[in-house]
């Protein structure tokens, strides 16, 4: 399928149209930015990391019964997916207290939550995305009363798969964020699944593997990126 003009360009993906009505080609940059886009550089090879990660997570997902918008790998940067009218909420699912949660609650970190804890963004940088309730999320008029119980329902679903799928390549998924789209009528999971948008801590060591490591000047970013896919390569690999 021919990639055309850009549709839309975040801070670390691209998305572009296609010949085809109904599809957009999303790519993974190297770009890497945190604090809102306050800190950035650009890590080599992290975007083609991200992009075999969240392939295997959205294969694996659609196996379990998720929807998503992927579609099919174009290349080791370019994933064809699903065109969805993005809902500006982002739903994060947390199982340990880490960063925003510690910080606001004063819990440390690595405290285990006693059941996932589900917490709604509305999806603004303009105002480092605030946290919204469901009320919020219905008043203006962001989704509708189905759509919100849809998500929030689905969102704690893939948390119970992604905590198994994580489990047995013995990493602990701390917390993620999901973000959702309408496509042909239908709210379906979008956006990515990798390292960027989840905490992910080895199970016996506790080493941190993910996002927070450049957040946090920790350095080998793109490194352990390189060991969570090769971890899933080793368990879900063909």
């Amino acid at each position: 399928m021919e990639r055309k003009g850009i549709l839309y360009e975040g801070k670390a993906k691209t998305l572009y149209l296609t010949d085809g009505e109904d599809f957009l080609v999303q790519y993974f940059k190297d770009d890497t930015t945190a604090f809102d886009g306050m800190k950035k550089e650009q890590l080599e090879d992290k975007g083609l990391i991200n992009c075999a990660i969240s392939m295997k997570i959205f294969e694996f997902l659609e196996k379990n019964g998720v929807k998503t918008h992927f579609e099919k790998m174009l290349s080791p940067r370019e994933m064809l997916v699903k065109k969805c009218e993005i809902i500006p909420v982002e739903v994060v699912v947390r199982n340990v207290a880490a960063g925003s949660f510690s910080r606001r609650y004063g819990v440390k970190e690595g405290t285990p939550i006693k059941e996932p804890f589900l917490e709604l963004f509305y999806k603004s940088d303009e105002l480092h995305d605030p946290m919204v309730c469901v009320n919020h999320v219905f008043l203006f008029g962001w989704a509708d009363r189905d759509e919100i119980d849809f998500m929030t329902k689905e969102a704690l679903k893939i948390n119970n798969l992604l905590r198994n799928f994580f489990a047995n390549i013995d990493i602990v998924l701390v917390d993620f964020k999901l973000e959702f789209g309408r496509h042909n009528g239908k709210v379906i999971l979008a956006d990515e699944i990798t390292p960027d948008s989840c905490r992910l801590w080895d199970k016996s060591t506790g080493e941190v593997l993910d996002k927070d490591r450049f957040r946090k000047d920790m350095g080998n970013v793109v490194e352990s990126y390189k060991e969570i896919y090769g971890r899933i390569m080793e368990r879900y690999g063909e």
